[in-house]
């Protein structure tokens, strides 16, 4: 019933940047983190920006720390990620997540922490 959907994906050169925005639809609660993933080509899936809700907790894998920043709206159920300074090492599907309060221990980016995931969208950078 839950879904969420990523948009903003797509193709651009080195040194730009993309705006990824999540969605939530068939949930009425807010979430208490939602995160960004993604699966790199040959590798498996990395968690890339987690935010808690009701705080200023952030977490960031640190091959995007100064260059991508996560952040959620003030509604608790759409989530942004701006990167910046794009690099061809970042292309990948990027997906998605999120864990209501119903769980009490979460580990931001840690995949099986969270139940509920988007499709993904593709990011491509490339000169």
């Amino acid at each position: 019933q839950v879904e969420l959907m990523e948009s903003g994906g797509g193709s651009v050169r080195p040194g730009d940047s993309l705006r990824l925005t999540c969605t939530t639809s068939g949930f009425s609660k807010t979430w208490k983190y939602m995160a960004w993933f993604r699966q790199l080509p040959g590798k498996r899936r990395e968690g890339v920006a987690a935010r808690f809700a009701s705080g200023r907790e952030a977490d960031y894998a640190d091959s995007v720390k100064g260059r991508f920043t996560i952040s959620l709206e003030a509604d608790e159920r759409t989530a942004i990620l701006q990167m910046d300074d794009l690099r061809s090492e970042d292309s990948g599907v990027y997906f998605c997540a999120a864990v209501s309060w119903k769980q009490s221990l979460i580990v931001p980016l840690d995949e099986y922490s969270y139940p509920h995931w988007g499709r993904g969208t593709q990011v491509t950078v490339s000169s």
